[in-house]
């Protein structure tokens, strides 16, 4: 109580005397400060009682006004006596022993905002870099202290000035042998260097010999500090040597180094406060993405960062529950991992497992995030990380085991971690871990050499329709991904020799295309059976027709390319008339799929733009022929599954020809020939998209006639479908007839797929 009087008397007498010189003045408010300590012998009162917060406050206060009255960077004379007489190492000393006790928190608070006050850059200066790393070493020791929000503060602070100069970083790599050895020397604080010298000659930075053995308490306690600036021994950096920005070494990082900057703030990660917590991560953030190499490699050689990432990842992972709902995972909403605070008493869509699920992709998404922030060699280090300690050691057992709920649940969150991650890197990391890195041809033989990707793909045609669904929407979005390596394994390396095709070298006959209508090696669509209603009177394929760009002789298409009405007749009239439904019913025309088709291929050309795809099939000539063709893995599964089209779960046959359709987007021009166009030479052996739908087609021809009044049923199934009729009784063969939709619907969303990338590659 008498402390507050007086100092409440104190600032009085201040407004009333005579303003002194700024430099007078700051000097009075420290020699204030350092006498406190000679003079008091009671150290267990709280500093809040003391006067030393408001001389803290003043100093600040006049260093502020100075700056603002002189020019811009030009130091001043109370910049200059903090610095020459180390008041911050002094105030480091007192914080680290927090004597009077909350004396660390008054530090804290007046580093940071010293650092972010004062406009000029500081750091450089050794007598504030050099304090500044001490303090750092003593945030994060202990969690949920007192002054965990001061520290976090000061870190934040200190990060965000190494961002606007990230050369500075290099003043905050230690070498743990010097380290150690400033831990091991003892030095001394005299009563002289509390007084403060009014002298302003340079520091010369040689310890302090003690003169005399304090007797009072706070000088007792500053005998046993053993932390004080040394110089002359070496232990000390100038900026000259520390600023290897320009120089090669920049870049060879000892791994005796420690990044306490980093540490720290890893330690306040872990506080039980979320605002804390969230802080930490922000501040790894900006340090992650600092363009210094040395600091990125020492980051990822020196620190625990990349531990911490993975093995909260793994925790989190495995603290799900072993059976979750699928739907739950994908439409759980949109994670941020700044926001991850959740209430289950406010959720009125709660589940069991909300709470651990957000919180497992909330870190996700902090993993992705600073990874795509981070520099180069520091990101490549932690996905790596993140795909051995995490992806293989943890996720890999689950999707790989036996149980179909936990092979489920395992494939759902392998999905949404798929549709999630947005760096480029960690995507990287994420591909090899789910197909492997092989690029050669597959052969039947070495399907399985990557086991996770053998056994997922294997799973598109699970005994389970709910796996296999689960399982296509995976790797549907995962070819939606922006990385070359995804599409080259799983379809581009067996298409790479165009084997699947049979050379058959043009004669005149077949270069009068023009003339006789007739492609080379074609069969004759009017005289086919499947084909009976290709005729004038078929309106869709007028309609097609009328919109395909004009047959021309001085484009004879011999580049690997068929004239697309020709193509796109071939898709439409595939499916007999009597088991077509669509026209019956009003907005299920072409226009919607043409639509669709354009949006989709023009967004999945900007993703292959920077791969550097050929525009025309490699000449056959160049192509080893005699290798026997195998479609790979992939596509032999799809393939398998859309034979059996008309007797699956109309959900599966939706999600096979969705991943088929997407396929058929992308702008390459081997799997536009071997997916979209029916007209080509098929080696003996092989098979193709269009092949594979003929003998669907030709299974359906033979069953219709088996099933009495089959169109009438088709369009009420259609009908019932779109929510046109309402449910009514069981019909017979509702698989079937599912089935016969969705291959109509199909074959007019390969045409309009033919349609519109034939169109985008004649524009120019």
């Amino acid at each position: 109580m008498f402390s507050k009087f007086t100092s409440i008397l104190q600032h009085a007498v201040e407004a009333l005397a005579p303003s002194l010189p700024l430099q007078e003045d700051f000097v009075y408010h420290w020699k204030a400060i350092t006498h406190y300590y000679i003079e008091t012998s009671d150290d267990k009162a709280p500093v809040t009682d003391t006067n030393i917060p408001s001389h803290l406050e003043q100093m600040l206060d006049i260093l502020v006004q100075e700056e603002n009255e002189r020019e811009s960077g030009e130091t001043g004379p109370c910049m200059e006596y903090l610095l020459h007489h180390k008041i911050l190492e002094t105030l480091y000393t007192l914080g680290k022993a927090d004597c009077p006790p909350g004396m660390k928190q008054q530090v804290l608070a007046f580093y940071t905002k010293l650092l972010g006050r004062i406009r000029q850059p500081l750091l450089p200066h050794i007598n504030v870099h050099r304090p500044v790393q001490k303090l750092i070493r003593l945030c994060g020791e202990v969690l949920a202290t007192p002054t965990e929000n001061e520290e976090i503060q000061f870190l934040c602070i200190v990060c965000a000035k190494l961002k606007q100069d990230p050369y500075l970083v290099n003043f905050f790599l230690e070498s743990k042998l010097k380290a150690m050895a400033s831990k091991e020397s003892t030095n001394l604080i005299t009563e002289d260097m509390l007084k403060g010298q009014d002298s302003l000659a340079p520091d010369t930075g040689q310890p302090i010999q003690p003169e005399e053995t304090p007797g009072t308490a706070g000088a007792e306690l500053m005998e046993k500090e053993d932390e004080l600036p040394q110089q002359a021994d070496g232990l000390s950096f100038s900026l000259d040597e520390l600023n290897v920005t320009s120089s090669p070494e920049s870049s060879t990082v000892c791994p005796n180094q420690d990044y306490n900057l980093v540490n720290s703030l890893l330690n306040l990660t872990k506080s039980p406060d979320g605002r804390i917590a969230v802080k930490a991560c922000e501040g790894l953030m900006l340090l992650v993405s600092l363009p210094e190499p040395a600091a990125a490699k020492c980051l990822t050689q020196s620190t625990c960062l990349c531990e911490l990432l993975t093995d909260r990842l793994a925790s989190l992972y495995r603290a799900l529950p072993q059976s979750l709902d699928p739907l739950d995972i994908e439409t759980v909403e949109a994670i941020n991992w700044g926001l991850d605070s959740y209430s289950h008493k406010e959720d009125a869509s709660a589940f069991p497992g909300k709470r651990a699920l957000i919180s497992f992709l909330s870190w996700f998404d902090y993993c992705d995030q600073l990874i795509k922030e981070a520099q180069k060699i520091a990101a490549v280090a932690m996905a790596k990380a993140v795909r051995e300690r995490f992806f293989v050691d943890v996720m890999e057992p689950q999707l790989m085991q036996t149980s179909e709920i936990g092979i489920l649940t395992s494939t759902a969150l392998l999905h949404r971690i798929v549709r999630q991650v947005t760096s480029d890197v960690l995507l990287q990391e994420l591909v090899y871990f789910v197909l492997g890195e092989h690029r050669e041809p597959e052969t039947l033989p070495n399907i399985n050499r990557h086991p996770l990707r053998h056994r997922l793909i294997e799973h598109c045609d699970h005994i389970s329709d709910e796996i296999s669904i689960m399982t296509l929407r995976m790797f549907e979005h995962l070819l939606q991904k922006p990385h070359e390596h995804i599409l080259y394994n799983l379809v581009l390396r067996n298409l790479e020799e165009r084997n699947y095709t049979e050379y058959k070298p043009l004669c005149q006959e077949d270069k009068d295309v023009v003339e006789n209508g007739q492609i080379a090696g074609a069969i004759d669509l009017e005289e086919d059976p499947l084909f009976t209603d290709l005729s004038p009177d078929n309106t869709g394929a007028q309609e097609w027709l009328s919109v395909s760009p004009p047959v021309s002789p001085e484009h004879p298409k011999n580049d690997g390319k068929t004239e697309v009405h020709k193509i796109v007749n071939s898709f439409l009239c595939l499916v007999p008339d009597e088991a077509k439904s669509s026209y019956h019913v009003e907005g299920t025309g072409y226009d919607t799929y043409l639509r669709d088709a354009h949006r989709q291929f023009r967004d999945y050309c900007l993703i292959c733009l920077r791969w550097e795809w050929p525009g025309s099939p490699r000449s056959l000539e160049k192509c080893n022929l005699e290798a026997s063709f195998f479609e790979g893995h992939f596509l032999k599964v799809l393939f398998d599954r859309m034979g059996r089209i008309l007797d699956q779960p109309y959900d599966v046959n939706l999600q096979v020809t969705s991943v088929l359709s997407k396929l058929s987007l992308f702008p390459h021009p081997h799997i536009h020939e071997y997916l979209l166009d029916p007209y080509i030479n098929l080696a003996s052996g092989c098979r193709s998209l269009f092949s594979v739908i003929v003998r669907v087609v030709g299974d359906l021809m033979v069953r219709i006639q088996r099933i009495p009044d089959f169109t009438p049923k088709l369009l009420l199934v259609r009908k019932r479908l779109l929510g046109l009729e309402p449910e009514g009784p069981v019909i017979d063969h509702m698989t079937l007839l599912e089935g016969v939709i969705v291959l109509e619907e199909f074959c007019k969303e390969l045409a309009a797929i033919a349609f519109v990338k034939y169109h985008a590659s004649s524009t120019p």
